[in-house]
C-alpha cells in the first residue's frame, strides 16, 4: 500500500491540507497519507526542513515525502522531485528537502517539468495541490522520478549550514525550538563528542552578548527545577533545555541565532 507523508506551513484553518489530500486520493486511492506536521512557522524553511530530516528516517523505505513550505510559489524556483536509495521527495527547490534527502545517502533532483502528470489548471500560488500533490500520487502509484523531468545538478543546497570549531568551542546554529521550549541546533552527537565533555560536567554556552552556565546531562530529570543544561536529543542534536521551563525564552533565542558551546 503505497505511503505518503505531508508536511507544510499551511497550519489546520484552512482547507489547503484538505485539498492536497483529495487531489492526492483522486490520483492513488490506495495511499496512505501521514501529516509529519503542518504547523511549521509560516514561510520557515529551516524548521520545515529539520522536521522533514528529523522524521523521514523513520518511514520505510519507498515513501514519498510531499513537503511544502514555499515562499517562493508561483516565482522562479523550480518545482523538483529528489530520488534517494530509500526515499523520493517532492517539492520546491529552496533546499527544503535536501538535509533529509542527503541523510538517505546519494541523491538525484529531477525538475518537474511534464504537464500530464499535473492538474490541468494550475494556480499560481497553490503549487502544493496542483503540482507537487499530483506528482506525489503518481510517483506512489509507481511512476519513475526519471519521468518527471530533466535531471539537475544546480538545486538549492540545505538552508543552514554546518557547526565548525575554534580550538575546544563549537560554534552551531538552532534550527528549532520545540513546543516545550527546548533549543534545537544542528550540532550532532558525533561532533559534540570532539567537545571531550563527560556528564555532568558544566558548560559554559554564549549567544549574542547572552553568556550562561549549564550542566551536560543524560536526560531532562537529571536538572533541577528551573536548571539550564544541554543534551543530546531523542534524534542525535544537541539541545539547550530548562527543567520544566521554557529554555528559548530564558535564553531569548531564536532559530537562526549561532551558539557557541564549550567547557568550562
Amino acid at each position: 500500500m503505497p505511503l505518503i507523508s505531508l508536511l507544510t506551513d499551511f497550519g489546520l484553518q484552512d482547507t489547503f491540507v484538505a485539498e492536497m489530500k483529495a487531489v492526492i486520493l483522486s490520483i492513488c486511492p490506495e495511499a496512505r497519507i501521514i501529516d509529519i506536521s503542518h504547523l511549521v512557522k509560516k514561510f520557515d524553511i529551516k524548521m520545515g526542513s529539520f522536521l522533514l530530516a528529523r522524521a523521514a528516517p523513520y518511514f520505510p523505505n519507498g515513501t514519498v515525502h510531499i513537503a511544502v513550505v514555499d515562499p517562493g510559489v508561483g516565482g522562479k524556483r523550480r518545482p523538483i522531485v529528489v530520488q534517494t536509495p530509500r526515499s523520493i521527495f517532492v517539492g520546491p527547490d529552496n533546499g527544503l528537502m535536501i538535509p533529509a534527502a542527503q541523510a538517505d545517502g546519494a541523491l538525484h533532483v529531477y525538475k518537474i517539468t511534464h504537464r500530464s502528470i499535473m492538474r490541468n489548471e494550475i494556480s499560481a500560488t497553490f503549487e502544493g495541490r496542483d503540482i507537487f500533490a499530483p506528482v506525489g500520487a503518481h510517483l506512489a502509484r509507481g511512476l519513475s522520478a526519471t519521468e518527471v523531468g530533466r535531471e539537475v545538478t544546480d538545486y538549492i543546497a540545505a538552508p543552514f549550514g554546518e557547526p565548525t570549531f575554534d580550538g575546544r568551542t563549537a560554534i552551531c546554529e538552532i534550527v528549532h525550538i520545540d513546543s516545550f521550549g527546548n533549543v534545537v541546533t544542528n550540532l550532532t552527537r558525533s561532533l559534540f563528542h570532539r567537545l571531550k565533555l563527560k556528564p555532568t560536567r558544566k558548560v559554559r554556552i554564549s549567544m549574542n552578548k547572552n553568556r550562561v552556565t549549564a550542566r551536560f546531562v543524560r536526560t531532562y530529570s537529571d536538572l533541577s527545577q528551573n536548571e539550564l543544561g544541554i543534551l543530546i536529543g531523542s534524534h542525535g542534536f544537541v539541545e539547550v533545555a530548562c527543567r520544566e521551563r521554557s529554555a528559548a525564552k530564558r535564553l531569548r533565542a531564536r532559530t537562526g541565532h549561532r551558539l557557541r558551546v564549550y567547557g568550562v
